[in-house]
């Protein structure tokens, strides 16, 4: 039978999107899946579906505060109780270096350096509130996993090829129906895909891959 696919969309401005990150990259449950990474421009992708930022909303703001620390407590998942300062942060020039990444490492390897960037940006925005959109936090938190060169190299090619390359994963996020994040495309074994949003569906994410959904923890939160 074949193996079980996921494709995550992904933008660090997002903490629910940095719950679903890190359910996929730490939960067992998800350790025989394919998985796949794609980051993207989550105030792009809204734009194009005219929605409005969930903060903007009144009483939605203060609602999605206490909802993402509950969940990160649920799942046990890293989470400082304040939001990052300046919250929503602007993620463009964040996001079009991490796709300048993707340029330099493709394929499967880079997915696993990609994921090294990402761990490190979701940990230093969502766990140590640092204002990753300043330059001199975003050249510091890469050089960390990729080197000062390495950094540089990626930054110095975020405003051309990263810009291209996030563009169209924008794109290709809201072609595949995406609207917000965490946004999961999963295929099971038999070929069939389906698409599901948010931290709350990640159970029907399980079900429908075949996989067996704990009994423990935050799992016991989810239906």
């Amino acid at each position: 039978m074949a193996q079980p696919k996921i494709t995550l969309y992904v933008d660090t401005v997002s903490p629910f999107g940095y719950i679903g990150y890190y359910l996929l990259r730490n939960d067992p449950v998800f350790s025989n899946c394919d998985i796949t990474y794609i980051p993207i421009f989550l105030g792009g992708l809204m734009k194009m579906c005219n929605n409005a930022t969930p903060i903007s909303i009144k009483n939605k703001g203060t609602w999605i505060g206490k909802e993402r620390t509950r969940w990160a407590h649920y799942f046990n998942i890293p989470m400082a109780e304040d939001y990052p300062p300046g919250f929503p942060q602007m993620t463009l020039g964040i996001m079009r270096a991490v796709c300048a990444l993707t340029v330099l490492h493709p394929g499967k390897e880079g997915q696993g350096i990609l994921c090294e960037v990402l761990d490190a940006l979701f940990k230093s925005s969502w766990v140590e509130r640092r204002k990753t959109n300043e330059k001199e936090v975003l050249e510091e938190v890469l050089g960390g996993v990729l080197g000062r060169e390495e950094a540089g190299k990626v930054l110095a090619m975020a405003g051309k090829e990263g810009k291209e390359v996030l563009n169209k994963n924008t794109d290709h996020a809201f072609q595949n129906g995406g609207f917000g994040l965490p946004y999961f495309v999963a295929t099971n074994s038999e070929g069939q895909t389906e698409c599901f949003w948010g931290v709350d569906h990640i159970a029907q994410v399980t079900q429908h891959l075949g996989l067996e959904k704990p009994k423990t923890g935050g799992w016991k939160a989810v239906l």
